[in-house]
């Protein structure tokens, strides 16, 4: 067992008492306060390192020691859902104050063209707001790069080919696409998903595409993957970390899918799987790959149901 600053387990060893008997070896015992007992009871648990220690802990992979914990998780958590209502409502204001856009369109129950630019515009701004909380929460604790103190380690072959194991994982995630959009097609859906409501607008649609392939892989990613997945993982193991932070960005997108419990069991598989990539290799890039790969054929595919005006 390895021995840390902070830790109880790097306490100095006790001295012999004074009535025991004392041997000639036994005042550089006491000197050596770091030093391992011979004796030492096995099969205690580990304790984790403290949020500022850069040294390794066994059982511990590396890309797991970050400098943060689980009150930076649930600060983010809370500030996200205040956000989130603060955020829409203030687009929500300054459609109707400065685009003369009617107040019922963008703060009723019905979704109108509106609302779902306003809805959209909202999320790209809290997609950036996610990324600066964790830039100056990483900023406070380390001098080390933002992007590698997330998890975005570089990602290489064992030939040191970077670009083709890009690729396949992007095909990876295309392919995951594809047994995604097979298994949904033999689920019960309600006739229409709030999503597709979301999406009724060619602009809207151009939009959404555009934060679905190139913002929502990188800042979905970066949340789950880079931030959350290692806290959880530290704590409760790999396979476990793996399942919750799956399982939570499956629900991250339930509202969108909301009366489509297939779809959203679908989704929280797909987290499960982008999860264990990232745990797999050890860097958020390949899991970004994959997701890169499965929002694109995603896309393509939607917008192939729509201007083929099919029906599920």
């Amino acid at each position: 067992m390895g021995y840390e600053d902070n830790s109880p387990s790097g306490a100095a060893p006790v001295r012999a008492r004074s009535t025991d008997p004392i041997d000639s070896d036994s005042e550089q015992m006491a000197d050596s306060s770091m030093e391992p007992l011979e004796n030492e009871p096995r099969g205690l648990p580990e304790i984790p390192l403290s949020a500022h220690t850069n040294k390794p802990a066994g059982g511990i992979s590396d890309d797991l020691l970050v400098p943060w914990g689980w009150l930076e998780v649930a600060l983010f958590a809370i500030l996200g859902v205040i956000s989130s209502v603060i955020v829409t409502w203030i687009a929500s204001e300054m459609a109707v104050r400065f685009f003369g856009v009617h107040a019922d369109d963008v703060f009723g129950t019905t979704m109108s063209t509106a609302k779902s630019l306003v809805v959209l515009f909202s999320q790209a701004v809290l997609d950036g707001g996610a990324i600066l909380f964790l830039y100056a929460m990483l900023k406070a604790r380390t001098n080390e790069p933002f992007w590698r103190s997330i998890g975005w380690r570089d990602m290489r072959t064992s030939t040191g080919k970077i670009r083709a194991s890009m690729l396949q994982f992007v095909a990876g995630g295309a392919m995951l696409a594809v047994v995604v959009s097979f298994a949904s097609g033999f689920l019960n859906a309600k006739e229409t998903l709030p999503i597709e409501e979301l999406l009724q607008a060619r602009v809207s649609i151009l939009l959404f595409g555009i934060l679905g392939v190139l913002v929502a892989p990188l800042v979905e990613e970066t949340v789950f993957r880079g931030f959350l997945y290692p806290v959880v993982a530290r704590r409760l193991g790999i396979a476990a970390g793996v399942a919750i932070t799956g399982t939570l960005f499956g629900l991250m997108h339930a509202a969108q899918l909301w009366g489509g419990w297939g779809q959203i069991a679908l989704l929280i598989f797909v987290g499960i799987v982008l999860t264990w990539v990232r745990a797999r290799t050890g860097t958020v890039a390949a899991s970004y790959c994959v997701h890169l790969g499965y929002n694109s054929l995603q896309l393509i595919g939607y917008l192939i149901y729509v201007v083929g005006g099919s029906h599920h």
